[in-house]
């Protein structure tokens, strides 16, 4: 079972353009989330999915240095896109972290490919976004490759491939879709780690800057430091999230 984590990034993000290779401690959030993702025991290869517009060149290049595989496809259908950077990595099984979590604990990672091993195929998708009861910068999906083929196959609506898992998750009559709930100590979904806007990079900066030049850094270690410090975790707190139009943010998924 070849299971490959794909990172959608790009640098023409409509509300903070740029932010994947905005540095920080000398290294760009990229980075930091390639880092992370190298800590993790569950994956047999990472790639980068990004799309064939000029301006992405840059992270092309990045990726080129850091001796990372590197597909370019859709700039707008993100579904084939990831199909296609799946199917370079020759996956049967399919990891999707997002380019605006560089923070991503490698434990979460670990326990979502460990529970859709663990299940032997009696899921098609595992993942902790279904519902949010982990801090959002924190999602992880796995899904078998056979199942993201098929709704490359019957998703029509531009809209939906936009958002490459959506129609799985919009399908549970289809496929079979298990949340991964937080544990009790890490149920903060309240508390926001993403970089979307200005205000999430200040909050991120902040934490990589605490444990720099740590890299190993738990989401209980980074609670507990914004715990310490409200003032910062305020900071983003009140940002209307697009993302929340395609999740039940109230908890259990």
């Amino acid at each position: 079972m070849n299971v490959i984590a794909s990172i959608q990034v790009r640098m023409g993000s409509s509300r903070l353009p740029g932010k994947v290779l905005h540095d920080i401690c000398g290294k760009p959030l990229l980075g930091h989330l390639l880092d992370r993702l190298l800590l993790c025991n569950a994956l047999n290869g990472i790639v980068v999915a990004t799309s064939v517009q000029p301006e992405n060149d840059l992270i092309e290049s990045y990726c080129r240095n850091r001796g990372i595989p590197c597909y370019r496809g859709s700039e707008d259908d993100v579904l084939d896109r990831m199909v296609g950077a799946l199917r370079s990595q020759h996956a049967d099984v399919g990891v999707q972290v997002f380019g605006d979590g560089p923070l991503i604990d490698p434990r979460i990672v670990d326990d979502c490919v460990d529970r859709f091993r663990q299940a032997d195929g009696s899921y098609d998708f595992v993942g902790n976004d279904l519902g949010t009861t982990y801090p959002p910068g924190m999602e992880v999906e796995v899904f078998s490759v056979a199942a993201l083929l098929d709704s490359h196959e019957r998703a029509l609506d531009p809209a939906v491939r936009e958002h490459s898992t959506l129609f799985i998750r919009q399908n549970p009559g289809r496929y079979r879709l298990l949340n991964v709930e937080a544990p009790d100590h890490l149920r903060r979904p309240e508390l926001e780690i993403e970089v979307d806007m200005a205000e999430d990079l200040e909050v991120v900066e902040a934490i990589l800057r605490h444990f720099h030049p740590r890299n190993d850094m738990s989401l209980a270690e980074i609670i507990a430091f914004l715990d310490d410090r409200p003032e910062i975790a305020s900071v983003n707190r009140d940002i209307p999230r697009r993302w929340k139009t395609h999740r039940d943010t109230l908890g259990s998924g």
